[in-house]
């Protein structure tokens, strides 16, 4: 109970796959994981404000590491005539001792990205902008790009309270859940002058389609009905006039059971007339006397 699981980890296989896509014998494995991280932290640290979202990083066997950056401002990561990305190029074959080749990937919609919205956060609240504002803000431009659903989460020492706390938002759906379903997780640190603040941001696109087999798309694991469905069900269905007419019936013929008419005479299921017609009808032996009693008194 309470355990969180990392969105992106959670699909890895399913639809998404590995950042780092290269294979290493237990030998040199830790040496390959730690040049990796390595990498990373020279790229995130050198380019802290081209916007980068994902870095991919393959390696070849002939000792060739690829290297894919994905931004929303390329035009920072490339520079002057491409002077930034050649002088990056060349740090990192005099660090790591490998032929290094950087392909740079840009994003069109940068409010997609879980990543990006997390950072852009993080900067406003650096700028002491309300953090209720930065999230609302987020959230519309977020929904507005065509998500289904946004989940912001953060928590610290927010307008510089005594006590840290955590506040969160959300706007649609975000299916944790369901693994078909293409959410991006994206988390950054904003460094205030009160501390540390934490931003965690979940963006639900859609459901992932599955591949083609022979030309056609497969169809829907489990298809939502859609307003027409709903709308021709009530159409179909029984109206709610017949319904309270059964049921008006059926209640009236349970209080004729109950009236007077129940008795020996008139049985439990007498109805109210023969129960009147047994009272009206006087008893023979009040007015004329028993048959043995002989003459009736003067």
């Amino acid at each position: 109970m309470g355990h969180k699981v990392h969105p992106n980890a959670f699909r890895l296989g399913v639809y998404r796959t590995w950042e780092a896509n290269w294979f290493a014998t237990n030998k040199d494995y830790t040496k390959l994981l730690h040049e990796d991280l390595a990498m990373r932290r020279l790229i995130l640290g050198r380019l802290r404000n081209a916007g980068i979202a994902k870095i991919e990083t393959e390696r070849s066997s002939n000792a060739q590491m690829t290297i894919t950056i994905r931004t929303a401002k390329p035009g920072i990561v490339i520079g002057k005539g491409g002077a930034s990305v050649d002088q990056l190029r060349n740090d990192l074959e005099k660090t790591f001792g490998n032929r290094v080749r950087i392909s740079i990937d840009e994003i069109k919609q940068p409010e997609l990205d879980a990543q990006l919205v997390a950072e852009n956060i993080a900067s406003q609240l650096e700028r002491r902008i309300s953090h209720r504002r930065a999230m609302k803000q987020s959230i519309l431009r977020t929904m507005r790009a065509g998500a289904k659903g946004v989940r912001i989460m953060m928590g610290g020492r927010l307008r510089g309270a005594e006590m840290a706390r955590r506040e969160q938002d959300r706007e649609g759906r975000v299916p944790l859940h369901t693994l078909r379903a293409d959410i991006q997780f994206g988390r950054a640190t904003a460094k205030t002058t009160f501390g540390m603040i934490g931003i965690k941001v979940w963006i639900y696109k859609d459901e992932f389609k599955g591949r083609t087999r022979g030309g056609e798309a497969q169809a829907e694991i489990a298809p939502q009905p859609t307003a027409d469905d709903v709308a021709a069900a009530q159409q179909s269905g029984p109206s709610g006039g017949q319904r309270g007419e059964r049921s008006g019936g059926q209640r009236q013929r349970r209080r004729g059971g109950r009236g007077p008419g129940r008795g020996p005479q008139g049985g439990q299921g007498g109805s109210q007339d023969g129960g009147a017609a047994a009272r009206s009808t006087p008893e023979p032996a009040a007015e004329q006397g028993s048959p043995e009693g002989g003459d009736a008194p003067a």
